[in-house]
């Protein structure tokens, strides 16, 4: 099982976050939960296929989190799905979809499997396969939204392989059997009983996710003993009541949740556009629970690190905000571009100085520079405004910003943490 998160904004986009989605891939297929503007793309640019999508789940009806469904199912009809495709969310998303294609005069060339989420649910199973279910709760927001574990089902416990074949195990089917809990008889009439050979059942891996609510009882029940707990962290605790305001979790109410259900892994998303560097939320959570991690967007989340990694490779990267801004700090003296901003530059600092009288006087330039002492000779250095002033020059034309303050990048912030 593989956690890939598309969109870690809240309420908007910013410059590197995109709206709310992740993708979870398991044996080939993937499973979307929300899907925000641009999630198509970023799929993309994830390595994940889009015609892969088994599932799609949405937790709610905020526009942020279902407004790149139409588009999705509209390349899922131009790439000619055949495959079903189930639609998950509470009451009202078939009508919205429906409505869409038919303002559209589109005809889908495959199906679209709807279930509609009631709001006096307690618990409902929205999905259930024969290794797998999906189990849906409520949450406590300002209008009615639901959060989502995705479950495996319990695995078979292996076949001592040596043991069978002593006491005359030979064919596949007997295998199959065994693993099934099924007992085999011999061609002798000898029952082999399937507990002597198969070993305990395995439990299946979980990942639980939940956004858009506050601290809630039905956030630990879904996130109960899971691999992967992906919480919002909209804010940090110091806007505790602007979080409460609005039916969103600070940092600490996702390390507290993390803590009840006990979890092996949390990882923060949906962050606001107020943080420019997360790392603040990180370290908040970190103080109440650990493991805990920032969602980065295009990264990979294993389940299974040493036989999952290298199956989903992202296919592109986007720097970092002031890690861009290093790079072009370095590369001003040396690059091409860079050049030809600083000529420009220099050419209208030159504006603002007036000329140098020369030191004969009104009559002209001097013609007796030749004769002048060896210290004269030596060319003159262009006098150049020093940074704090060009940058208050440029900042009063309106061409940069003052430096903001942001959060300080920690040695961790590169490193590849999943």
């Amino acid at each position: 099982m593989i956690i890939v998160p598309l969109g870690v904004a809240s309420a908007t986009p910013t410059a590197t976050r995109h709206l709310s989605s992740v993708a979870l891939w398991r044996e080939g297929d993937v499973h979307l939960f929300d899907c925000g503007e641009n999630a198509q793309m970023r799929m993309l640019q994830a390595g994940l296929k889009r015609s892969k999508i088994e599932n799609i789940f949405i937790t709610h009806f905020d526009v942020d989190h279902y407004s790149g469904l139409i588009g999705l199912i509209s390349t899922l009809q131009l790439q000619r799905r055949e495959k079903e495709l189930t639609l998950v969310g509470p009451k009202g998303i078939k009508e919205y979809v429906e409505w869409n294609f038919n303002f559209a005069n589109i005809d889908l060339n495959f199906d679209l499997n709807f279930v509609e989420i009631s709001e006096d649910i307690e618990s409902e199973r929205v999905v259930d396969k024969d290794d797998y279910f999906v189990e849906a709760r409520p949450l406590n927001h300002t209008k009615f939204c639901v959060g989502y574990r995705f479950q495996e089902k319990d695995k078979p416990g292996k076949v001592d392989a040596d043991k069978a074949e002593a006491l005359g195990i030979t064919e596949d089917e007997q295998y199959k059997a065994l693993k099934a809990g099924e007992d085999v008889e011999l061609e002798d009439g000898k029952v082999i009983k399937s507990y002597d050979i198969v070993g305990h059942p395995r439990p299946g891996d979980s990942f639980a996710y939940i956004t858009d609510t506050k601290y809630c009882p039905n956030s630990v029940k879904l996130a109960m003993n899971t691999n992967i707990l992906y919480h919002e962290a909209t804010f940090s605790d110091n806007l505790a009541d602007k979080a409460a305001e609005t039916g969103h979790s600070t940092s600490s109410d996702a390390a507290r949740v993390a803590n009840e259900a006990q979890t092996k892994l949390l990882v923060i998303g949906h962050f606001s556009a107020r943080y420019t560097n997360p790392f603040i939320l990180l370290r908040e959570a970190r103080e109440k629970f650990f493991p805990a991690w920032l969602a980065t967007e295009l990264r990979p989340i294993y389940t299974d690190p040493a036989q999952e990694k290298g199956i989903v490779k992202q296919k592109v990267y986007i720097k970092e905000i002031d890690e861009s801004k290093k790079s072009s700090g370095r590369g001003q003296s040396r690059g091409g571009g860079d050049r030809k901003k600083r000529h420009s530059s220099s050419r209208d600092d030159s504006k603002r100085f007036r000329k140098r009288r020369s030191s004969s006087g009104r009559g002209g330039p001097d013609r007796g520079s030749s004769r002048r002492s060896n210290s004269d000779n030596q060319p003159r250095r262009k006098r150049r405004p020093d940074r704090s002033s060009r940058d208050q020059n440029d900042y009063d034309k309106g061409t940069s910003r003052p430096t903001k303050h942001i959060t300080p990048r920690t040695p961790f912030d590169d490193f590849d943490r999943f």
